[in-house]
């Protein structure tokens, strides 16, 4: 029987009671509406590193779409390309042929694990680029209304690490009830619009840089940005390779938090502040975890199969024999010292399955 473990890059997990790939939009489809006509749990999972999933077992449906399709439409405007990918391929290509065929827009979200589908509902960023810089189209089945929709960008409602396929999952869509572990809106395909060019957009973030020894603001080739971003990740720890425990984690645990201008006033002075519109200030998650004193490779004890990465601090990591309680007491820990120090209380990124902080 398959185990969810053996499907996520934190590597924990229960076993599946019914696991579907799929190889066709039909078929994920059907298996997305056999499942919702069932009343059984549905999880649509992609490459499985955005989950923290419990090791009791999942007694409901699995579905993985297979599909790995990357179409070019060449629209001719402004030495513009939109490129249309299915929710199955892995994002990480789509940025390898991006960067390889002079598609600006997307190299600094290179290293990435996980599928393109997922990309939307989280509105995937890193080093100052999301991909709501360039989505235009997302075509979803909607459980809610029982057929497929296209969400142009405006109806998407991106926003930092977020979406209404995400909101959708904690009630805050407006829908009837909550969709989890999967969002009411399951991603089919989408489509991204990007120029043509040998240079990257400009470099939004100091650390990536000063990795290629340009001013923030600057452009490189995009060849050049991929290769530092690569770099950059790995020396972090978030590139996945199987030698690297570091690696065995969900990236980023904690999103960095979003507050109002009077908490983020009551922060220390050092602390990192951005602004992050409607009066909003966002600050640093990693600082704050670092502050209240969890340093690299911090464990909850002595020995512990589970700690924060010895390369970065907002890594949870498996270190071989972890459980999924093992990776909750340890985000408790964290999230609660940070908690008693700054009065901020980190969000968890992952989706969590049958768990709670």
């Amino acid at each position: 029987m398959t185990r969810l473990s053996e499907l996520t890059t934190l590597r924990v997990g229960g076993p599946v009671r019914t696991l579907v790939e799929t190889s066709g939009e039909r078929d994920l489809i059907d298996a997305v509406r056999d499942a919702d006509a069932a009343g059984v749990p549905l999880l649509v999972l992609g490459g499985g590193s955005n989950l923290l999933a419990s090791d009791e077992p999942f007694d409901g449906v699995v579905v993985r779409d297979r599909r790995a399709d990357i179409s070019v439409q060449d629209d001719g405007m402004c030495g513009g390309v939109s490129v249309t990918v299915t929710a199955g391929a892995r994002w990480d290509d789509v940025v390898a042929r991006a960067c390889a065929e002079g598609w600006v827009g997307i190299e600094a979200l290179s290293g990435i694990p996980g599928s393109a589908g997922a990309t939307p509902v989280q509105n995937v960023g890193a080093y100052g680029a999301e991909v709501a810089d360039v989505v235009a189209l997302v075509r979803v089945w909607d459980r809610l209304e029982g057929r497929v929709r296209s969400l142009p960008r405006v109806d998407c409602g991106f926003a930092y690490r977020d979406s209404l396929l995400k909101r959708s999952m904690r009630g805050e869509a407006p829908d009837a009830g909550v969709w989890a572990p999967s969002p009411r809106y399951v991603v089919l395909d989408f489509t991204v619009q990007m120029r043509q060019g040998t240079l990257s957009a400009p470099i939004r973030y100091a650390q990536l840089a000063g990795a290629l020894d340009v001013a923030e603001g600057e452009r490189a080739p995009l060849e050049d940005v991929r290769a530092a971003v690569l770099d950059v990740r790995g020396r972090k720890g978030m590139v996945l390779d199987d030698a690297d425990r570091d690696t065995w984690s969900a990236g980023s645990f904690f999103t960095n938090p979003i507050l109002s201008a009077s908490d983020a006033a009551a922060l220390p002075e050092d602390a990192p502040r951005f602004a992050a519109g409607d009066g909003r200030v966002k600050s640093s998650a990693a600082w704050l975890i670092e502050r209240a004193g969890f340093s690299r490779g911090f464990a909850v004890s002595a020995g512990a199969p589970a700690s924060l990465s010895t390369k970065h601090t907002l890594a949870l990591t498996n270190r071989g024999q972890a459980s999924a309680e093992d990776l909750v007491v340890l985000a408790r820990t964290v999230r609660d010292g940070v908690r008693e120090r700054f009065g901020v209380t980190l969000v968890p990124e992952p989706v969590l399955l049958g768990l709670t902080l």
